[in-house]
């Protein structure tokens, strides 16, 4: 049996060869191609186009830049399909690029399953896309339990997995104690949200240590090319060296071992909050992407915390508030506020509770598997 992913960022690379494993378990005999990462091509071994570190741009400028690239990789992808005709193509998130190929295929007159996993946003941005899906799709399988209901009503067939993050929280977790005065800051895994959020980052140590002298601040980089962006950025904006360092690779013990943080939007907001760190969410892109974001997307808050728990559980400090002044106050808040860190803390358990039980990527195999029966 042969199947085709598409995965066009880190964490959708993650999610596939997590998936992947779990249907070897099931059905060893099958065959994985597609477009995915490092480590879809780790489980799988030949068949996968690795594509993640061009694929995974941010920014409605930065698409539109790359747009010759993306139009070829479409026509490949569909002309491979059609030939191929594998029994299902799996689409993992990635939706600018996933729905569009999902419907092409169908226009094409490919006649397998179209599942989806880790199901594209459209109640924020799109709700009018989710007829299209129930026409073209025969499967959604979905990571936060609101989104089963909103896509069942469109008629879409859809499975809730649980989340992924309630799996790896458990292989994460190490027997840290917080350090006091320690502040993370994580401003992202791609550059050009790095160059974005740094330099304010690194104004706000330098306010902060005004009025909390025993602060230190620690900046996670997700690997040494990131570092070496993030030290050019230091040494033109200026780094408290004393007080401030880089660390590459240990994201995850540091949301555990800082006190406080502050995360840009994404996945990784998701990470901190499942590991238990007071933070505030940052964010911060072109004024030009911004203002297109502004029109579709119909949802008062960008955090998914916030959206899970339907109010403002983290603080979002987004474009124009995300300033040096405005994240030294909130880091000083919660650095010297006991009380409202506790609080903090128990609302982001209470929160992450509801992303259900570990065994994400077992259920999700299992309903792959049930669907190409």
């Amino acid at each position: 049996m042969h199947l085709h992913f598409i995965a066009g960022e880190i964490s959708g690379d993650t999610h596939a060869a997590g998936l992947i494993r779990e249907l070897h378990v099931r059905r060893p005999e099958l065959r994985i191609t597609g477009l995915g990462g490092p480590k879809m091509l780790a489980e799988v071994g030949v068949g996968i186009d690795d594509w993640v570190q061009k694929a995974g741009v941010v920014g409605l400028w930065e698409v539109l830049k790359m747009y010759g690239y993306f139009k070829e990789k479409m026509t490949q992808s569909v002309r491979q399909i059609l030939t191929e005709k594998p029994k299902a193509v799996v689409l993992v998130d990635y939706p600018g690029f996933n729905l569009r190929l999902a419907k092409a295929l169908r226009e094409g007159g490919y006649s397998g399953k179209l599942i989806y996993y880790i199901s594209p946003q459209v109640w924020a941005w799109k709700k009018g896309r989710v007829k299209i899906m129930a026409k073209v799709l025969d499967l959604m399988i979905c990571i936060f339990p609101f989104e089963k209901e909103f896509y069942e009503k469109s008629g879409l067939p859809t499975v809730f997995g649980g989340h992924p993050m309630v799996d790896r929280v458990m292989i994460l977790r190490r027997d840290w104690s917080r350090e006091t005065g320690l502040v993370g800051w994580f401003p992202g895994s791609r550059r050009n949200e790095v160059k974005k959020l740094l330099p304010t980052i690194l104004q706000a140590s330098r306010l902060l240590l005004k009025t909390v002298p025993e602060a230190r601040f620690v900046i996670s980089a997700a690997n040494e090319t990131l570092a070496a962006v993030m030290r050019d950025i230091a040494d033109r904006v200026g780094m408290p060296e004393a007080k401030a360092w880089i660390e590459v690779g240990t994201v995850y013990d540091l949301m555990q071992r800082c006190q406080v943080g502050a995360v840009a939007s994404g996945t990784a907001t998701l990470e901190a909050a499942c590991l238990g760190l007071p933070y505030a969410l940052i964010y911060q892109v072109n004024p030009l992407t911004y203002l297109a974001a502004k029109i579709v997307v119909r949802i008062e808050r960008i955090g998914m915390v916030n959206i899970l728990a339907k109010r403002d559980v983290v603080k979002e400090l987004v474009q124009g508030d995300f300033q040096p002044e405005s994240l030294a106050r909130e880091m000083q808040s919660l650095l010297t506020d006991h009380e409202r860190r506790q609080q903090l803390e128990q609302e982001l358990a209470t929160v992450t509770a509801m992303l259900g039980l570990p065994g994400a990527y077992r259920r999700a195999a299992e309903a792959v598997v049930q669907s190409l029966s």
